[in-house]
């Protein structure tokens, strides 16, 4: 029987990635919250498992050797996929594929999503219609362009449903919350009310929110 693999988590988009994820692959894992408010990411036994004080981060310890930790979501995404053999393509071009899916969110829409979510939530007032805050939010719209045209024709980011929509789609399901309007991507808009229909997904999303 597998342990349970240590997920060090809290309820936003990137602990959503690997919280949709296990659920997806059905592992079972032990969910530790983290209070960010407080500054659990900055303990120093955390900080052995993810030294860039950033969840989410996975303990495995199903591996014959060690325990295996890995920090950063694609990272951890990646790991998983090869784990289980699921949500990645068996073919080298297939995988190809969803690797540079994979990187452009670590790259492009999770960073400027991020960014322009620090400006919209947490900016002074005077600072929220600013030249930084304005370069973030046209550039996670220029995502949504590059996605927008991704999915035309197509159900999925590469066709079949892969760890490049997981990582992609929390920071998308919230584009709302952040004043962002999804009216100018119909594939986007499809996507994201397809993906989120999986039941894995709700799962993942829903995810110890009552106790953060």
């Amino acid at each position: 029987m597998s342990k349970p693999i240590d997920f060090y988590y809290s309820p936003t988009p990137n602990g959503w990635k690997i919280s949709i994820m296990l659920e997806e692959c059905e592992l079972p894992y032990n969910t530790i919250l983290m209070d960010l408010k407080k500054g659990d990411q900055f303990q120093s036994d955390f900080l052995r498992i993810s030294p860039n004080n950033r969840m989410p981060a996975i303990v495995d310890y199903n591996e014959k050797s060690a325990p295996v930790t890995i920090f950063e979501s694609g990272a951890i995404l990646l790991y998983l996929a090869e784990k289980t053999g699921k949500f990645i393509p068996n073919s080298k071009l297939g995988k190809k594929k969803v690797m540079e899916w994979l990187f452009w969110q670590v790259g492009n829409l999770g960073p400027m999503g991020g960014q322009h979510s620090h400006f919209w939530n947490y900016a002074p007032e005077s600072e929220k219609d600013g030249y930084a805050a304005n370069r973030y939010a046209e550039e996670y719209d220029r995502c949504l362009e590059v996605l927008e045209r991704q999915l035309q024709g197509q159900e999925y980011i590469v066709n079949e449903y892969s760890i490049a929509d997981i990582i992609s789609w929390p920071w998308v399901l919230i584009a709302k919350a952040m004043g962002r309007s999804l009216d100018a991507y119909p594939n986007v808009t499809n996507w994201r009310q397809r993906v989120k229909e999986r039941p894995a997904v709700r799962k993942g999303v829903d995810l110890m929110r009552a106790k953060s």
